[in-house]
């Protein structure tokens, strides 16, 4: 089914990027299948030569030549990007969008309350195969639509259905938790420099281990303290250390990003130009 479809990427940045990479190698759709716009004449060059597509930098003529358009640009620019492409969007037209803080609401204003459209927050680590992506769907979006949704995104990591509601939460929690993951990993390193190893070698074991805490989580389906009690012992070294990140609040530190970046991707929504 996918041979017939014809794929537009309204933006050929890093998240664009990756899907077309998931595409090609997950779901073996042609490249010729794609055609990807951005106003950086440099970057459309490197997308064409690294992955034979088509590049191009008129966003409407690309809507009208595809049956599923992603909106891969950044919320600030989004609503002159609608206003551009909105009177070349048919009822045919698949529409994804994956600009953090933009609603369903806004973009069926600005598109037509008939246009079938699916709302995404996925997150960087898509580009190495291993995302999180919240989809919300619009009210004209079909079953069809919204398993093609799942489809694309599952072939850069995992994807969940979630109320519109919900989607500055997912913003706040995946979208945005990479970057609290990456600092926790650093800190992790530090941990192991401040106390004699070598820096490459205490990142890779930091970067492993979180790796390998998550693999677990995931594929025991165990609840994470389950997971945490099955490492710490009595009087043991996890339980010292585990004290000491329950005396600098971690835990609620971490519950206190997730809420101000949900809240932060509420305020884009409400104002996407600032």
């Amino acid at each position: 089914m996918l041979e017939q479809v014809r794929f537009a990427f309204i933006g050929g940045g890093n998240m664009g990027e990756a899907l077309i990479k998931g595409l090609c190698s997950g779901l073996n759709v042609n490249p010729r299948q794609i055609i990807a716009t951005d106003v950086i004449p440099e970057r459309r060059h490197y997308m064409q030569a690294t992955y034979g597509i088509t590049a191009s930098g008129d966003n409407r003529q690309a809507v009208k030549e595809s049956d599923v358009i992603v909106l891969a640009v950044k919320p600030q620019i989004m609503p002159d990007v609608l206003e551009e492409i909105a009177s070349v969007i048919n009822g045919e037209k698949l529409i994804i969008s994956i600009a953090a803080g933009i609603t369903l609401q806004t973009l069926q204003r600005a598109l037509g309350d008939s246009r079938r459209v699916v709302r995404v927050m996925p997150n960087t680590p898509a580009l190495v195969l291993a995302g999180a992506a919240g989809i919300s769907p619009g009210p004209a979006a079909t079953q069809q639509d919204v398993a093609l949704v799942e489809r694309i995104f599952n072939a850069v990591g995992r994807a969940v259905v979630v109320n519109d509601e919900m989607m500055d939460v997912v913003t706040g929690l995946s979208g945005s938790g990479p970057a609290f993951i990456f600092a926790l990993i650093e800190g992790l390193s530090d941990g192991g420099v401040l106390m004699g190893l070598a820096r490459q070698t205490a990142t890779l074991l930091a970067a492993q281990t979180v790796l390998g805490a998550a693999k677990m989580v995931l594929e025991t389906g165990k609840h994470p303290g389950e997971l945490k009690d099955m490492v710490t012992s009595p009087a043991g070294t996890t339980i010292a250390g585990m004290h000491a990140l329950e005396s600098g609040g971690l835990r609620g530190l971490m519950m206190e990003a997730v809420r101000r970046a949900t809240e932060r991707s509420a305020a884009l929504g409400r104002n996407p130009g600032h």
